[in-house]
Order: structure tokens, then C-alpha cells, then sequence
């Protein structure tokens, strides 16, 4: 089952806690097969034996609990789960439960194949025909269809808070009630499935209630559970569940980068004495929305640096009642707030509204991400919870009472999901604020506290643990062990590795050898004299590196008076050489020179200001993060130059990018300075654009450059591509490990893939090393094919080749995953999931590489050696019956043939 893993996560582009669940449920089905007729003892006593956290189902069903923290994504992973359960088990019917209407519309949604968020984007076998979704608005509408073979898949999608009003009242459930068009209730047709499993979203907040015991009467085959709050509240304190079979902790999703960083807002030296209530509410509310403008502008000066989407945030407002919403919006809507540019761009979201009001707040708020939309304040009371999955919540601003704790737990919770899937590395794009003046210290206390959701990662070691160590493993090349080179080995460190015994029995022999080795490593640098290993052949290299050696040993064998048997350096340099062709693939050392002077610029052009906002500060606001404790300010800093010449500002900036020459474009400069000096000057006084361009100077500049960036041109008389060497020496690769670990074999599959990256693996035959490590299980694979296939192959470490692309952080080293060589070619492989094959980095990686095995074919065509070919294979494609040759003709790029 295990191709089926691989596929699924490569389609789904799963994150690794995504993948390690779904390794979990692959395993749990060999170990324990869901079935109708199973023995509850005997399954949890075969589940605890590989994951003990399991203490007991807690159902009348297998049921396991995967803690997932918030934004990591659990509605993926449950179209994961279906996926693999479907796919590589045969299981047609699935009942999925949502806590709240929220939840279950959102779910809806989520499984239309018209959806952005289709959970199904990338599985061929949803593709022609989708699963079947069924409501708990439409199932008795569908109930003609339900027996419809054609139908592979279905999907239930049910609240469990309509279930649960129904079963409180008295009254028995809709669903177990007789339709008429099956003879029986739905209810009891989908209990008498054969496969029917369970799946619960956001299962702490209805495991005890009524519904749910009724649903055990289903008698699914299994129950998977997905929450990021794996407890229940009770009046003695929270009761953690018992079946918790992963748990990845928002402490650690932090930590990896999955979500945003939170961070608590006040001003600096700010004291809340004196003022009123209602004074420290509108200061909190206009801090938020100038720190709202702020990150507005980061956000689309990194999307246009990047060339990625531009995100809209919004501001969050949480309000004390709809009383209070109300006054809020009103005031946010006058013309005397911020001039009234956010009258048309506010939306109150709570129970007040009905009606068509109440249809065109669902409609705003379900579009809050659409950058077409209006909205950038929400104001709420409390009806967003659970299931409002939005990526671009930026700012926070509790107007409510409330303790630390509740703010912490209500607010961040919505927020924490990242627009772009991961951390950019700019702050204000990966910061999560939340404006909170008069509860600065309490929530700074309540995250570091020892329970804190921020802070709920644990290290817990065992006695084994504190016995183990870990040790830097050199992975050293098979012609260094050859050549009798054992500085590096670590030989004390691990055991088991398949070390190369050297091919020169006595140290004097060993010395001429990697003498040798040295000398031909400087003359491959001369790539006329050696464009090859095979040169090495040559009767005039093999002379000279004699007399090169021979000088350089002389020395030592001055001193060795009394030896015998004088080592033969010529027949040692000829068994190196031969050494050297038979554990080396022929990289050349490659660079492109542009002929003579190099001219570059910037076109003129208009720039794009509507999203430039930027309003005078009035006073610094402090920012700290709440998981690092890091702090940071943000307002108006004393001194500084005051140029006489707003312009001035502008240039300024811009000239400290690396690519702007003042003397070659100061036209184009104050020209773009000009444009932003108009724009500001239709909403600010000349006074406050002053404050704006002294303080705002350098995001201002980033803004522009960001868009100068799509108008930049570079013209040279031509290139020269320049071969400096021939060959290029293996170089080392350092791998942490534990200390006195057994490589694993590389044939043999590994039980839980997550950990793959963890281990190392030996037992190769056609390797150029006798240690590698994989990133996947994909890898582990295509290795096995390379060993099959290949003449040679290796991963090769960091700076083995000089190839270089443009990413979003400028220019990036490139380091393929694989170089193999055969008979006719030489392969440079990468291994990616399908939906990334389109991606910005990797497309860039392709043009780079494909530009490179080029010019190296180039520079094999003039001696007569291999062509280069490069290699994108989607992990979905690689298995073991697949052929080096066979994925050469698929997805190989021949240059120069």
C-alpha cells in the first residue's frame, strides 16, 4: 500500500504532519483491517503495541483521534484519508460530521470539485467521476440514486448539531425516520453498509453528546477524529482524550513554520491611566487599523518582489455585544474616521442581522480572501469559531472583557493560517498582531505560562534517550576509501557501514596514491588538458602526472633508507587513474562571462499606488511576539535627515537597492518619486506626507523597487561559456546521526516514512558513496532504480555543481537529487509531486539546469563524450518495476543530441 501513500501525498501536496497521519492510517489498516465484525480487545491490544498513546477507543467502534493544531489542515488531510481508504481499500461510503452550520457548509463546499479548496485537486480517479456528495439537506432528495452502482463514492456530510436538537427534544432524529423511496430510514441504510466509515471534524466539540452515542449505532468500521483540541471541558477541569493516536501540538506548528507568528501590540511607554474606557478603545481601534495599512503595503510589496498573488488583509474586531457592534460600525463609517475610506469596506457579523442583510454579510464574509472584494474590518461579536478558515486575518483588535486566556484562545486560533502555505521570512508578512494596549502583560504572563498553547512543546526523554548520542557522520566517496583517505570515516561513531577497503596495501603505497589523486584534482582545472577522466588514459597525462608525483614523493623517500622493495610509482599512478575513471561521473566546472560592457536600466513606467496607504504615525507601537518573547517597534523614531525636497526621500531609498544607479537612472528615479509624491498628496497635507516618507521611507522604497523589478533591462554584446575544469573531485557530505546506528538497507521499506530523513542508508552496489540519506520514500526508490540501472549514481552534496536560478529570496545554488551515469548518458535527476511540476522555483530549476547539461553536452561533444539529459520525474511515477531508460523517454530533456 505503500505507492498508494506516496501518490496520495504527492498529489495532495500533504504537509508532514499530513503524511505522518496518513503513514498512521496506512498502517493501522495492515495491523488492524477495519471490518464490521471486528473484536474491539484484539484490535486496540495490536494498535497499542506500535502506538501506546492509544489507551482506548472510547467508542463502541475502532475510532482514532489525529490532533492536528489549527492551520496545519485538517479538511486536506480528510480528503487524504478518503482518498487512501477508497483508492487502495475498495471503500465506497463515508459519513463525515460537522460540529456547527459553519463547519458543514464549509465541508460542502470543500468537496466541490468546483471549489479553490476542492480536497480532491490532483486525484485522477475523482477526476472523471467525483464521489457523490449527500447532505443532510438532500439525502431524501437523493435517496433514488443511493442504490445507483455507478456511484463509486459517497460522501455524507452531516451537522451533528441538527442531530443533537432532535435527539434533546425528545423527538427521534430526521434521519432515523422511515423514507419512504428505501423501505427503511437512511439511518438504518447506513448502518447496514459494509464499509462505511466515520470521519469527525473538530470531534471535541460534540464527543459526549447525545447525537454522537446514537451515531454508534451506525456501526462504522472505523472512526477517525480530527480536532486541534483533543479534550473535553469538564467541571473538574479538561479530560484529554484517550484515543489520541497523533498529536502535533500548536507549539510545534509554530516552531516548523505551518502557521503565523502571534504577536500582542500596545504602544510604547503606554499606561491606560487617566483615560477612559471608551478613549482606550478608539486608541486600540485606530492603532489596528494603522498597523492594518502597514502590513497592507509589506504585503503587496512581497507578492510583487515575489511575482506571487497579492493578499488584501482585514482587520478583525471583536466587540462586546451587538449593541457595541453596532456603535462600532457606525463610528467607522462616519466621514470623521480616517476621512471615511473605510465606510464601504466594514461588515458586522453576528445575530442582529436577518434577512438580506444577514445573505449579503454571509456572502462578504465567505469573500473576505477574494482581493476583489471590499472588506477589510470585520467586526464580530461571536459567531466566528471553528471552520472560518480565512488566510488573511492580520490584525486583531479585542474590544471585549475578557481574561488573557479566552483572548488568546478566541482570537489566534483565526488567524494563524498563512496565505502562502509557509513562512516567507518577512516579518510582517508571517506576524499575526493582535492589538491588545490595556492586556499587554496579562497575555505576555498567560503565553509563557508552562501550559500555554504557545508554548506546548515538549522534549521528554527516556533513559535510553539521555544514553544516546549523536555524532557528524563525513560520508566520504568510495575512491577517497579506495585511495587509503581514512581522516573522516567516524569508524567509532556508526557501525556497519560497507567501508571500501583500500586498494593500496601498504602506507607507503597509499601515500603515492593520493598524491596522485591530488595532482590530477589541480591539472583537471585545465579543462584543454583533461576535458575527461578517460584522459587519464593517455600516455602523455600519465607521464607527466610521473614526473609530478615522483618530485613530490622524492622528499620523503629520502628518509626511508633501508626499505627493500621502493614502491612502483609508475604502476600505483596507472592503478589511480584507472580508480579515478571507474568512481567518478564527469561534471565540468561551468561558467557563463558576458562579452565586454554590460548596460542595464529601468523603463519608464506608472506605478500602481492604490494599495499604498500609509497614514503619520503619532506614536511607536511596541510589538512582542508571544511564542520567542521577541519584541520589535513600530512608529515614528526621533531624528533623522529632513530633506528639503520630498522626492528626496524616495530616491534615497531606492538608490540602496543593489540594482539602481542613480548616475544611469536619476530621471526614471524622480519621476517614480514624483508619482508617490502625488498620490500621498490626494489624502495627506504636506506636513503629514513628510512624517509618511521620513518614517515610512524604507517600505515605501521596497513598494516601488518591488514593481521597477518587472521594468528592469540588461543588454550585453554576448556570453562566453567557459569550461574550467573537466571533472569535478566528489565532494564530502556531512550527515547528523546517532551515534552507533546501523545504516539501514535501502532495498528494504521503511514502516514509518516520516521519519525517513532521519536515517541513513548503505548497502548500494553502483553508489559512488557507501552513505546516503533520502528526503522521501520517493527517493529510496528511485535510488534502487539507479542501482539497478546505472553504471554509477550519487546524491550529490552541496557546491558539486556551480548552478545557479532567480528565487523570490535572488539567487539561489541548485542541487539536483540525483546524477547517474549509463552507457550512452548522463542523468540529472530531480523528484517532484505533480502539482509542484508547475511551480515558480521548480520551473526556474528546470531553465537553469536544462541551460547547464547543455553546455555540458557541448563540452562532451568535443572529445567524444556522453550527453547530459535532465530529468523532472513526478514521485507518483516512480515504483520499483519502473526503468532508468524507461523514465529517460517519459520525462528526460536530451540536450544537444
Amino acid at each position: 500500500m505503500n505507492r498508494f501513500v506516496n501518490s496520495i501525498s504527492g498529489r495532495l501536496s500533504l504537509r508532514d504532519p499530513q503524511r505522518h497521519s496518513l503513514d498512521i492510517l496506512a498502517r493501522i489498516c495492515e495491523i488492524a483491517t477495519p471490518s464490521k465484525v471486528v473484536d474491539l480487545q484484539a484490535a486496540l491490544k495490536a494498535i497499542q503495541a506500535e502506538y501506546p498513546s492509544v489507551e482506548d477507543f472510547e467508542r463502541e467502534f475502532p475510532s482514532l483521534c489525529f490532533a492536528l493544531a489549527t492551520g496545519v489542515g485538517k479538511t486536506r488531510l480528510m480528503g487524504a484519508f478518503i482518498t487512501y481508504l477508497h483508492v487502495a481499500h475498495g471503500i465506497n461510503n463515508f459519513f463525515v460530521l460537522a460540529p456547527n452550520l459553519t463547519i458543514y457548509n464549509k465541508l460542502i463546499s470543500d468537496f466541490q470539485p468546483a471549489s479553490p479548496k476542492y480536497v480532491f485537486k490532483g486525484i485522477s480517479e475523482f477526476s472523471i467521476n467525483p464521489p457523490a456528495i449527500i447532505t443532510g439537506d438532500d439525502y431524501q432528495d437523493l435517496a433514488g440514486n443511493l442504490f445507483d452502482q455507478l456511484l463509486r463514492c459517497k460522501i455524507n456530510i452531516f451537522n451533528i448539531s441538527k442531530i443533537n436538537s432532535e435527539v434533546r427534544g425528545g423527538k427521534l432524529p430526521k434521519i432515523k425516520r422511515l423514507a419512504e423511496y428505501i423501505g427503511q430510514s437512511y439511518f438504518d441504510y447506513l448502518a447496514s453498509l459494509p464499509d462505511l466509515v466515520l470521519l469527525m471534524d473538530e470531534s471535541h466539540r460534540y464527543r459526549a453528546s447525545a447525537g454522537v452515542r446514537a451515531i454508534n449505532e451506525l456501526k462504522p468500521i472505523i472512526g477517525l477524529e480530527l480536532t486541534a483540541t483533543p479534550l473535553i471541558e469538564t467541571a473538574r477541569g479538561p479530560v484529554p482524550f484517550k484515543n489520541i493516536i497523533y498529536d502535533y501540538a500548536l507549539g510545534k506548528a509554530m516552531d516548523d513554520g505551518y502557521v503565523k507568528e502571534p504577536a500582542v501590540v500596545t504602544r510604547k511607554d503606554f499606561s491606560p491611566s487617566g483615560m477612559s474606557s471608551e478613549d482606550i478603545e478608539r486608541l486600540k481601534l485606530e492603532d489596528g487599523i494603522r498597523l492594518h495599512e502597514a502590513t497592507k503595503v509589506e504585503l503587496e510589496t512581497y507578492a510583487r518582489e515575489t511575482d506571487k498573488k497579492i493578499v488584501k488583509p482585514f482587520l478583525l474586531v471583536i466587540a462586546r455585544d451587538t449593541s457595541h457592534a453596532g456603535q462600532l460600525q457606525n463610528l467607522i463609517k462616519s466621514e470623521g474616521f480616517f476621512d471615511g475610506r473605510y465606510k464601504d469596506k466594514v461588515i458586522q457579523v453576528d445575530s442582529s442581522q436577518s434577512g438580506e442583510k444577514e445573505d449579503e454579510m454571509i456572502q462578504r464574509l465567505l469573500s473576505v480572501e477574494n482581493p476583489e472584494e471590499p472588506t477589510e474590518i470585520v467586526i464580530h461579536v461571536n459567531m466566528l469559531k471553528e471552520g472560518w478558515d480565512v488566510t488573511n486575518l492580520y490584525t486583531i483588535v479585542p474590544l471585549r472583557a475578557a481574561n488573557a486566556r479566552i483572548l488568546i484562545e478566541q482570537s489566534i486560533g483565526r488567524g494563524l493560517r498563512l496565505p502562502y502555505g509557509k513562512r516567507t521570512g518577512v516579518e510582517a508578512v508571517d506576524r499575526l498582531s493582535i492589538v491588545a494596549h490595556d492586556k499587554f502583560q496579562e497575555i505576555i504572563d498567560e503565553a509563557n505560562r508552562q501550559d500555554s498553547a504557545i508554548r506546548l512543546k515538549q522534549v521528554i526523554l527516556s533513559d535510553t534517550d539521555l544514553k544516546q548520542r549523536t555524532a557528524t557522520i563525513v560520508s566520504q566517496s568510495n575512491l577517497a576509501q579506495m585511495l587509503g583517505d581514512s581522516s573522516k570515516r567516524n569508524v567509532d561513531s556508526i557501525h556497519g557501514i560497507d567501508q571500501k577497503p583500500s586498494e593500496f596495501q601498504s602506507p607507503e603505497e597509499q601515500k603515492i596514491a593520493q598524491i596522485t589523486h591530488k595532482i590530477i584534482e589541480k591539472l583537471s582545472r585545465d579543462a584543454k588538458l583533461l576535458p575527461s577522466t578517460t584522459f587519464l588514459q593517455n600516455e602523455e597525462i600519465k607521464e607527466q602526472l610521473f614526473r609530478e608525483v615522483e618530485v613530490e614523493y622524492r622528499p620523503q623517500q629520502l628518509e626511508l633508507e633501508g626499505i627493500v622493495n621502493a614502491p612502483d610509482i609508475a604502476a600505483i599512478i596507472s592503478k589511480t587513474a584507472s580508480l579515478v575513471i571507474q568512481q567518478t561521473i564527469d561534471i565540468p566546472r561551468i561558467s557563463v562571462v558576458p562579452k565586454g560592457e554590460i548596460k542595464s536600466g529601468f523603463k519608464q513606467f506608472i506605478l500602481k499606488l492604490e494599495g499604498l496607504q500609509f497614514q503619520p504615525p503619532e506614536e511607536t507601537l511596541w510589538v512582542q511576539y508571544l511564542r520567542t518573547g521577541k519584541s520589535t517597534e513600530l512608529g515614528l523614531g526621533e531624528g533623522g535627515i529632513e530633506e528639503d525636497r520630498l522626492e528626496n526621500y524616495v530616491v534615497a531609498g531606492l538608490i540602496d537597492f543593489d540594482d539602481v544607479s542613480y548616475d544611469d537612472n536619476a530621471d526614471i528615479l524622480y519621476d517614480l518619486a514624483k508619482q508617490v509624491i502625488t498620490h500621498l498628496q490626494s489624502y495627506l497635507s504636506q506636513e503629514q506626507i513628510g512624517k509618511v516618507l521620513r518614517f515610512h521611507q524604507r517600505e515605501i522604497a521596497r513598494f516601488v523597487h518591488a514593481q521597477m523589478v518587472d521594468h528592469y533591462w540588461e543588454e550585453a554584446v554576448g556570453y562566453d561559456v567557459v569550461v574550467s575544469s573537466g571533472f569535478s573531485p566528489l565532494r564530502e557530505s556531512a550527515y547528523t546521526a546517532l551515534a552507533g546506528q546501523d545504516p539501514q538497507d535501502f532495498r528494504k521499506p521503511i514502516a514509518n516514512k516520516a521519519n525517513i530523513s532521519k536515517l541513513i542508508f548503505g548497502g548500494f552496489s553502483k553508489c559512488l558513496y557507501p552513505l546516503q540519506k533520502f528526503d522521501s520514500d520517493t527517493e529510496r526508490q528511485l535510488a534502487i532504480i539507479l542501482d539497478r540501472d546505472a553504471t554509477k549514481w550519487f546524491k550529490p552534496a552541496r557546491g558539486q555543481f556551480q548552478i545557479y536560478y532567480r528565487a523570490a529570496a535572488g539567487e539561489q545554488e541548485y542541487q539536483p537529487d540525483f546524477v547517474a551515469e549509463s552507457d550512452e548518458h548522463i542523468y540529472m535527476f530531480e523528484a517532484k509531486s505533480r502539482n509542484q511540476l508547475e511551480a515558480p522555483d521548480v520551473v526556474a530549476k528546470k531553465i537553469a539546469a536544462t541551460q547547464w547539461c547543455h553546455q555540458a553536452s557541448d563540452h562532451a561533444k568535443s572529445y567524444g563524450g556522453k550527453t547530459w539529459v535532465y530529468l523532472v520525474v513526478p514521485h507518483d511515477m516512480v515504483s520499483e518495476n519502473m526503468t532508468l531508460a524507461g523514465l529517460a523517454r517519459q520525462y528526460g530533456v536530451i540536450t544537444n543530441a
